[in-house]
């Protein structure tokens, strides 16, 4: 509880903590914990959400081989592969959505990247989408050059997602046919480009604690602001096909360590959030303050109307939380001040 109280002070006050704070902090009562973390979002990024959707615009045929993922073609799991589907199709839908209140729409397609002639094509239905709706994209397609990213960027996009999914130490362990470096050469081409970055994890895949906070340190060093966090969703005949999936008392623990190494960053939940029994309403008192709503698309996720349902019940109580410890701060100082009489 004293470290609780003296690391959250120390964040509150402006300075990051250190890796071996974090360890410590992992160790403590999770409840204490993710109710300081919350207080640390509230002061940092005050009661506001951001909720965005993503699309597939090609999916299955990957030649990475991500051990989780059932779009790899090493896996007996492989999903038939499809080329660059016509995304303007999903035009309704996209504008539905933005009206509803998803901020961006997130473009997600399977491989290492993208030929010339698909870029192009995405390009094209980026530039279509935007004028027909205004909404700005996300755009996920892999292990893209500076001047791709900046193609991307004249054609609607305003931010670029790359995962670091777990810590070097741990990263060969879950692919091998590209790198961590990879991962941040890209990021930072994206960055040069003048695109903001989505850039976390996915976590119940035989990482240690050290390696999600590592993670966390790594996206804090490279200046990362949106970080989503997935949950392993054990998926049949891949290689993490038999994990036990994470306890939710779990997943609030890593994500209150990370609004205590992040304070100001926009943390998302991601995938995994609909194996949660509360759908990810204990995480979003936890530090969290930010989902991707719909489908995940290999796995099912939560529903936009669910979501924002969830959103301003979770608001209210936040703001009931506020103001009665405000009141027992009032009436501590009353009960003081008697005793000083």
């Amino acid at each position: 509880m004293e470290l609780i109280t003296a690391c959250k002070e120390k964040v509150l006050k402006g300075t990051m903590l250190t890796r071996d704070e974090a360890l410590l902090l992992a160790g403590e009562d999770t409840d204490t914990l993710a109710a300081a973390a919350d207080e640390i979002r509230r002061q940092f990024c005050g009661n506001s959400f951001d909720l965005c959707t993503i699309l597939s615009g090609k999916s299955g045929g990957c030649t990475e081989d991500c051990i989780y993922c059932a779009q790899s073609m090493h896996h007996a799991a492989a999903i038939i592969p499809s080329p660059v589907t016509d995304i303007s199709r999903h035009l309704p839908l996209i504008a539905e959505n933005y009206s509803a209140g998803a901020v961006r729409c997130g473009i997600v397609t399977a491989g290492r990247t993208l030929t010339d002639e698909e870029l192009t094509l995405l390009g094209k239905q980026y530039r279509l989408i935007h004028q027909a709706c205004g909404i700005p994209f996300c755009a996920s397609h892999g292990l893209l050059t500076e001047q791709q990213l900046l193609y991307l960027k004249d054609a609607g996009v305003v931010r670029y997602h790359a995962n670091l999914e777990t810590s070097r130490r741990y990263f060969p362990r879950i692919c091998t046919t590209h790198t961590y470096d990879d991962k941040i050469a890209v990021i930072k081409a994206a960055q040069r480009a003048g695109l903001a970055v989505c850039s976390g994890g996915i976590f119940g895949i035989g990482e240690t604690m050290a390696d999600r906070i590592d993670m966390a340190l790594e996206l804090r060093e490279l200046g990362i602001r949106s970080i989503p966090i997935n949950i392993l969703n054990p998926i049949p005949e891949t290689p993490l096909a038999d994990a036990v999936p994470l306890s939710l008392s779990e997943v609030k623990r890593i994500v209150a360590l990370y609004r205590f190494l992040l304070p100001d960053a926009v943390i998302r939940l991601a995938g995994g959030r609909g194996l949660m029994p509360d759908r990810g309403r204990e995480l979003f008192l936890s530090g969290a303050n930010a989902a991707i709503s719909g489908d995940m698309l290999t796995t099912a996720g939560v529903s936009l109307r669910d979501d924002q349902e969830m959103i301003r019940d979770s608001v209210l109580f936040w703001k009931r939380v506020v103001r009665d410890v405000w009141v027992d701060e009032k009436r501590n100082a009353r009960k003081k001040n008697v005793v000083r009489a």
